[in-house]
């Protein structure tokens, strides 16, 4: 009999408690195995941190902290986590959670096209219910975006979505355990490109609002099946979130029409500044709920749209950014992009100032 390739598949962990089966994904970090667990006759998905990584502090401190936020979260629209701890055979980590059959948002939308209106905004006013329980304890997601919003079928519901990886979720003080190792300090940016808010392109301090802006974008693009902005790499989207206002929800797409008010409330979500913003998760749910009732546009009533605020000065100090690679651009499990973000931000400012000097 050969061997597999993977050295977890086949085996039994934790005392017999569970046998990996097979391996369904893999991330920067770890793999993702779907397992059997004999004495409660369920499936589960495990995550498994790379065991060449073991030996990483900083690393294991982020695995660590994924699994204990998360198993703090109990909404229905958040995946469960069972248990996590570490390998008695050769320490790697692992998380235990409730196994998914479906498939993420983005899958979704690249097989079946753009949604309707009332069938995306349901699925994500209870994304913001799952956010806000987060939110409420002091939990920001940071890293939103369709591949992290699974939609299976729960008591017969379809369209029921899960809301995954928090691996990168930023834990405030009261969360961390004596001696954790603070990660995410300011000027260090996490997160995926085309879904990252101003604040956090820049590497300020995050809260709420920027996973409330991250969720905006990632709506923008299952109505309409494009972006907010039109750009081609990771570092144009950086500075079109930070310099430039979205195109309007109305002109995205020619042709295409969409209930009054709504592009106003998305808008509104989309603002540079988290103040012009729903400051939280539940309040931009409220706003769009009725956007995703037949008939229901008509019954809402839009917030203003956010003011027009003065492009964001760039960062006065350089930042270390690291970028995830989209999923869906191609393979790869992050991109480290050094000063050049606020080299470029700064130079299209200088040259602007240049331009009005030579003019006069």
């Amino acid at each position: 009999m050969v061997r597999p390739a993977d050295p977890f598949i086949g085996r039994e962990i934790l005392g017999g408690q569970f046998r990996i089966l097979q391996k369904i994904g893999t991330g920067g970090m770890g793999s993702v195995y779907k397992a059997e667990q004999p004495a409660m006759n369920r499936m589960v998905a495990i995550k498994i941190l790379h065991p060449k990584l073991a030996g990483r502090k900083d690393l294991t401190s982020r695995f660590r902290r994924e699994a204990r936020a998360m198993s703090q979260l109990t909404h229905p629209n958040t995946a469960k986590v069972f248990m996590y701890g570490e390998l008695e055979e050769d320490g790697s980590l692992y998380i235990v959670m409730e196994l998914l059959e479906g498939r993420n948002l983005n899958q979704t939308v690249r097989k079946e096209g753009p949604m309707a209106p009332e069938r995306a905004i349901p699925i994500l006013v209870q994304v913001c219910g799952a956010l806000h329980e987060a939110h409420e304890m002091g939990i920001v997601h940071r890293d939103l975006k369709p591949e992290n919003i699974f939609l299976s079928v729960q008591g017969g519901m379809k369209d029921f979505p899960k809301v995954l990886d928090f691996g990168l979720a930023k834990v405030t003080e009261r969360q961390m355990r004596p001696g954790s190792i603070i990660l995410t300090q300011e000027g260090m940016v996490f997160g995926t490109p085309e879904f990252m808010s101003p604040e956090q392109a820049q590497g300020k301090t995050l809260d709420a609002r920027s996973d409330i802006y991250s969720l905006s974008a990632i709506l923008y693009e299952v109505l309409t099946g494009k972006l907010p902005f039109n750009a081609k790499t990771p570092m144009e989207y950086i500075q079109k979130h930070v310099m430039e206002p979205p195109i309007p929800l109305s002109e995205r797409v020619p042709g295409k029409t969409f209930a009054a008010g709504l592009g106003e409330v998305i808008a509104r979500a989309l603002a540079k500044k988290p103040e012009d913003r729903f400051q939280t998760a539940a309040e931009f749910a409220q706003a769009l709920a009725p956007y995703g009732e037949p008939g229901g546009a008509e019954r809402a009533l839009p917030p203003p749209s956010a003011p027009e605020a003065p492009i964001p000065a760039p960062p006065t100090s350089p930042a270390a950014t690291t970028l995830r690679a989209p999923t869906r651009r191609g393979p790869g499990a992050g991109l480290l992009i050094g000063v050049a973000a606020a080299c470029l931000i700064l130079g299209v400012v200088l040259a602007v100032v240049a331009m009005k000097f030579l003019v006069k």
